[in-house]
Order: C-alpha cells, then structure tokens, then sequence
C-alpha cells in the first residue's frame, strides 16, 4: 500500500471519528433535558478523545492527485468500521464501568445492527446510554446502505450489481450523479425514521422510547429501552408499528429513490420485494395458526405476536415480543432458520438476503430443465437481468464462506467451553446479524453477558464479517492484496 493511499483512507476515517465526537452531543442533551447529568462528563471526555483522534488523522490533509482504487476500498470500509467501533465503546466504559471487552461487543453490536447485548437493566438505565445505544444502529444503518450502493457493486460481492440503482441504462441516465442517489437514501432513511417515531407515539409510546424504538427498527437493529424488549408495551398498535418499521428497513432504499423520483411501482415490482413480502405473510399464517392452535391465544393475538417475532427475526432486527424459544421445538427450529433468511440487499437487514436464495431456485430449475433437455439452450434471468456466470460464482462464493465462517465461530466458541446450543445459535445469530440467539443464556429473553472474554471477541469478529458481506474482510488476508 503506497503512503498517499494510507493518508487518504487516514484522512476519511477521521472525517468519520469527528462526526462520531459530535454525534455524541445527542446523548448529552439527552441527559441534559432529562436532569442526569452525573453521566455528561464521561460522554464529554469519550466525545474529546474521539474528535482528538479525527483531527490527527485529519489535520496531514487530504494528499492531490490521489485516487482511491477498488482495492483500496476493501481496506477503507473494513479498518473506518473497525475504528468507529474502537471509539463508540468509549461512553459505554465511561459510563456503565463495564470492561472495554463488553464496551466493545456493545459497540460492534450497535454499530452492525445486530442487536446483541451485554447491558441489563434497560428500564432504569441512563437515558444518555440508551439513546447512544439507539444512535449507533442508525448510523451504523446509514452506513452500510451507503456502502452497499455505492462500494459493494464496485467490488462486484455476492451479486450486489443486480440492485446499482435499477442498473438499467435509463436509470444511470436519470440518476448521473452517484452523491445525488446518496442524498435521496439519506433523505428517505431519515424521512422513515421520523414517521417511525410518530407510529410509535402514537400507538402509546412515550416520545423518548419511540425515537429509540424508531431508530432501532429502522436500522433493523434491535436495541430496546426495556429488558422486556416490545413485551414491555401491551398495545397492539406498538406491535404493527415495529413490524411495519422493520419491513420498510429490510427493503432496498435505491428502490425508495426510485419511488421518490416518479418511478411509482418500483418496490412492487422489484422480484426480490416480492419474495421478501411473500415469505413473511406464509410464514405468519402458517406458524400464527400453529400458535393458536397450541395456546389459548385468540387468532389476531396468536398472529400479532408471531408477526412481530418472525419479522424481528427475518430481517435480523432482533425485538422480541415474549420469549419465543419457549413456543415448542417447531418453533425453535423454524426460527434458527428464518435467522438466515435477511430482508433484501441494499437494506439496513443482515442475513444471506432473499434475492441469494431465488437466485439459487433458479439455477437449480435452470439445471434440472438442462437434465431433461440436454440441447437446450436455457435463459437465466433475475429481476430483468442475466445470470452472469461472475454474478452466480460470487453469490456461491459467498454463501459457501457465509455458512463455513458460522462453522467456524461454533466450533472456537465450543473450545473456549460454551454449551453447543449457545455456540451455534450465537454464531448464527452474529454472523446473520439477528442477535439474540436461542437457548437460555443468549436467548431472547437473556443476553451475552455472562459469555467468557474470548467469545465476546470472537463473537465481534462474527458481527463484522456478517455486516460487511464476509468476502470484504477475507480479501484482506490474502498476501497479495498488500504487494504493490
């Protein structure tokens, strides 16, 4: 790696550490507004010692002439997330005199939107935390929607050129500027978050709690301002809300764009909107009859609570509306495998994402059509475009490493002595970005605390690589990519 590259990609991850420093002033005037200000000076020091650190990276200036390679990219996004996370555990060291290793699970976990936790306690917990906690999803949110449009398609992972901005030639003319497209995903993701906190006060939430909630469902993150996570609020009206939220989280947001710019059926017509919407309403039929079926539930209330659960955990959010792992082994299992599932690319949702798995249906039609008429010659298409054979290598490439990476962590996380239910599921559940895991220590209804050191490391690591498409970190590690 040449030294201007190296200053370069210093310099950008500075401009990200002095916007962390400043995202910290919403904390503090929450703690202000809320009369706790015994917290303000520890969010103020973790603020200073952030801006510090962005302002040594940034003060050598931006090296002329310099420009960034794909390569270089690969690098940029894998050290900006690491480094953020570094110094976004700083308030929770500060403040909860937690080690700097839970600090970190906590910080990793918020700024991936995985929802995965440490922290008990919630409901009388410092506001400032909360809203710390909350903030992280959303900019880490923000952050890999940014990343999956703009980075991810040139660095041609898991098929994410399928979804550049409708990739067609009418949409690149209509669309020229890629920093255009990054403002109307800005502004959409903001405008729902908005609308998402409303839903939330409206149906019965406090104002506090339904911005937390909003950011938090948005991000499809999962942090929530009460142990019981939605289980704290009884109205159902709270429920649909988080389930509308989440939903418009796990869709693509160049999609939105589209919508925003006069394209009105660009969502229903998206192949991969459609399977999405399509699992989730036979999932929720089909296992919201079989809750109400074994419970005294009435139907809309077997559906509600299913509802939320199965759409917390398919679009890896990871709210919970009573503890699920207590439904039956039928239950348990379908959810360990919805975990995988994911909401769409270009979404806030982590997982193997829906349009991988209809890929897969078509090539196994398409090869199964090859068996019984060898001569022929079969079209493959998705969402209006070619299989490609790079597009159908890259997403078998990633799939393969997706469950390969999972194996891995159960089987470190099985050596440091961790049960075999808690090390699979939590694996899986880092990795897809879901959260909780299943089981009683890491399930819903009880949190990562109590793992040893070395898991809560190994688990962060599983975060990563789950939110940054797995393939992004491992090229890192390969000798070549660091000779000239």
């Amino acid at each position: 790696m040449a030294m201007p590259t190296l200053r370069i990609i210093g310099f950008i991850i500075g401009i990200f550490l002095i916007t962390l420093a400043v995202a910290m002033v919403v904390p503090m005037a929450t703690l202000v507004f809320f009369d706790r200000t015994s917290d303000l000076p520890s969010f103020l020091w973790a603020s200073m010692i952030t801006f510090i650190a962005g302002l040594a990276l940034v003060i050598p200036g931006r090296p002329e002439q310099v420009q960034l390679r794909p390569r270089d990219m690969y690098l940029l996004t894998v050290s900006s997330w690491v480094v953020v996370c570094i110094f976004a555990a700083l308030p929770f060291l500060l403040t909860q005199h937690i080690s700097y290793t839970d600090s970190f699970f906590e910080s990793m976990s918020g700024i991936t939107a995985t929802g995965a936790t440490v922290l008990s306690g919630l409901d009388t917990m410092s506001p400032g935390i909360l809203m710390w906690r909350s903030m992280l999803h959303w900019l880490g949110g923000i952050g890999f929607i940014g990343m999956a449009v703009a980075i991810l398609p040139l660095l041609r992972i898991g098929g994410m050129r399928l979804f550049q901005t409708e990739s067609s030639d009418r949409s690149e003319k209509v669309m020229p500027r890629s920093h255009m497209v990054a403002r109307l995903i800005v502004a959409a993701y903001v405008g729902i978050t908005i609308l998402g906190s409303l839903g939330f006060w409206w149906a019965g939430m406090g104002l506090f709690d339904a911005i937390n909630h909003a950011m938090s469902a948005i991000s499809t993150g999962g942090f929530s301002t009460s142990d019981e996570s939605l289980a704290h609020w009884k109205q159902p009206a709270v429920h649909w809300v988080a389930v509308v939220v989440m939903i418009m989280g796990s869709l693509p947001f160049a999609l939105y764009v589209a919508t925003l710019r006069g394209n009105r059926k660009a969502l229903i017509k998206d192949q991969q909107v459609q399977g999405l919407l399509g699992m989730l309403l036979v999932t929720w039929v089909v296992l919201g009859t079989w809750y109400w079926w074994t419970t005294d539930l009435h139907w809309l209330d077997a559906l509600r609570h299913v509802a939320l659960n199965v759409t917390s955990v398919v679009t890896t959010t990871g709210f919970a509306l009573g503890d699920y792992s207590l439904w039956g082994n039928f239950s348990l299992m379908l959810f360990f495998y919805l975990g995988f599932v994911g909401g769409c690319s270009g979404s806030t949702a982590g997982g193997i994402k829906i349009f991988r798995f209809q890929v897969a249906y078509i090539l196994l039609k398409a090869n199964l059509n090859q068996l019984i008429h060898p001569r022929a010659v079969i079209k493959q298409k998705y969402n209006g475009h070619r299989l490609d054979e790079e597009i159908v290598r890259s997403i078998l490439t990633f799939s393969f490493f997706f469950a390969i990476t999972i194996c891995m962590i159960a089987l470190a996380l099985s050596l440091l002595g961790v049960d075999w239910m808690t090390a699979l599921t939590g694996a899986a559940s880092t990795v897809s970005g879901v959260g909780p895991g299943l089981g009683e220590t890491i399930g819903p209804a009880g949190n990562f605390a109590t793992l040893p050191d070395a898991a809560k490391w190994i688990l962060s690591l599983g975060m990563l690589l789950g939110r940054l498409e797995i393939i992004t970190v491992f090229v890192l590690c390969m000798p070549a990519f660091w000779r000239h």
